[in-house]
């Protein structure tokens, strides 16, 4: 069998499996505060290009996204989001379960645009009754979107202005940052996302690590006693050290880019493949997430050799279909799929 279904399936990458278990006998302090998260601390806020900035590391996505909106919106503020994204879709209502309204916007290839954003905030405000609805506080977009697709630079300029035109952050979810960086047609680095957003996260969990997320910030403002809303959270992990010497290792030697590109070039080899074999493309993907539309007979039939997602409910001839590719992904993995349909 070989898995597509997520980039989360098997553990660490060798070089960070190998980095925790040359640490594991050590005794250092907790929660976080050990010179391995210290010094992973200054090395992605140099990778990041910001001087005066914080990062705080958590374990998994959802927690990530639900504490840091919790930190920036008021109790009756909502976040803008659009209405494929993964807080509206995926995580169980766990941003309504800390007391913000997701206002969903029609994504356009999975992304929001500036014009909508700008047109729901000024229509908002110039709502008579605007005093008893929910203030659009905060946007948030993910970086890639939840259909791979990637924002360009000028769009994320445009909706960091629109942004700032209002007075509120712009929060980006980097679940899967290193496929997002790695894509071809990309014109977005690290740097970039850290000076045109006010918060982001590097994913680890999708993207090499065993498990973590690293919360970046050029704005500590916007995040005071951060800290304490993490231990709120039940989010504070005692064994802190576990999360910076990952991410130390994951920006050690480039590896992050690395993997990021490792995942993108094999998952461009999959589409090409469906694509000469005269397959649909659902969405057009230049990151590690590939959609297509197949029969349900095919579907059926490759099930026997791979694992994958079906991507909605199943149509009753056929149906759109996810696969992900991640750093253990081979080409003979790929050749495998490709020789099956």
């Amino acid at each position: 069998m070989i898995y597509f279904d997520n980039d989360y399936m098997v553990g660490a990458h060798p070089a960070v499996m190998r980095r925790l278990i040359e640490t594991n006998g050590l005794h250092t302090i907790g929660y976080g505060r050990d010179e391995f998260t210290k010094a992973a601390e200054k090395t992605i806020l140099s990778e990041c290009g910001i001087a005066n900035g914080a990062v705080y590391f958590l374990e998994g996505g959802t927690q990530t996204n639900a504490i840091v909106i919790d930190r920036l919106l008021d109790h009756n503020d909502g976040v803008i989001a659009s209405d494929t994204a993964h807080i509206n879709v995926h995580e169980a209502g766990a941003i309504e379960a800390t007391g913000h309204k997701i206002i969903a916007l029609p994504n356009h290839k999975g992304k929001l645009l500036a014009s909508d954003i700008r047109k729901y905030i000024r229509n908002f405000y110039n709502d008579d009754t605007h005093r008893y609805m929910v203030r659009p506080a905060m946007v948030y977009i993910s970086f890639p979107t939840e259909l791979g697709t990637i924002y360009t630079h000028d769009e994320l300029i445009g909706i960091s202005e629109v942004c700032r035109e209002a007075g509120i952050p712009l929060y980006i979810d980097g679940a899967r940052l290193a496929y997002g960086l790695a894509a071809e047609s990309g014109d977005v680095s690290l740097k970039d996302i850290a000076g045109l957003c006010d918060v982001f996260y590097i994913g680890g969990t999708k993207c090499g690590a065993l498990f973590g997320e690293a919360v970046v910030t050029r704005r500590p403002e916007l995040l005071p006693r951060f800290d304490s809303l993490i231990k709120l959270h039940g989010a504070t992990l005692a064994k802190g050290r576990l999360l910076g010497i990952q991410f130390s290792q994951l920006f050690t030697d480039n590896l992050y880019m690395s993997i990021g590109q490792h995942a993108v070039s094999l998952a461009l080899k999959l589409k090409s493949g469906f694509i000469n074999k005269g397959y649909q493309l659902y969405i057009d993907s230049p990151t590690n997430q590939q959609f297509f539309i197949l029969p349900n007979d095919k579907i059926e039939q490759l099930k026997a050799i791979a694992s994958f997602e079906l991507w909605g409910p199943k149509g009753e001839e056929e149906t759109p279909v996810r696969f992900v590719t991640d750093w253990s992904t081979t080409d003979n993995d790929i050749d495998l799929l490709l020789s099956a349909i």
